[in-house]
């Protein structure tokens, strides 16, 4: 297996789509080598064909998302807060979408 590209990570691309869950950043073309898989759970070995255990991150969220949790670990701390209390991208492409092919 190459770690650069592990095999679920082709299965997540035809799952998601291609934006950061952070961020909401779009990634086509060449960009996409910066779209990486997170684990939610941590666990990489955790990985069920339904994608639930994932979300694309970039590579940036993707660094900080692991240095959230390296951080709380040294303040003595666990896991920072649960996945169900983060918030999650506040950008919306498709919002509206109907109305916009309406009135065009």
């Amino acid at each position: 297996m190459n770690p650069s590209n592990p095999p679920y990570r082709d299965q997540a691309l035809k799952l998601f789509p291609w934006i950061c869950a952070r961020c909401a950043r779009e990634f086509a073309g060449a960009r996409l080598r910066e779209l990486t898989v997170h684990h939610k759970d941590g666990n990489h070995d955790n990985n069920p064909p339904d994608g639930s255990n994932w979300e694309l991150l970039c590579i940036y969220c993707h660094e900080n998302e692991h240095a959230r949790v390296e951080d709380a670990r040294a303040a003595g701390g666990g896991q920072p807060a649960p996945e169900k209390e983060k918030p999650s991208a506040t950008h919306r492409p498709f919002a509206d979408l109907a109305k916009k092919l309406r009135d065009s």
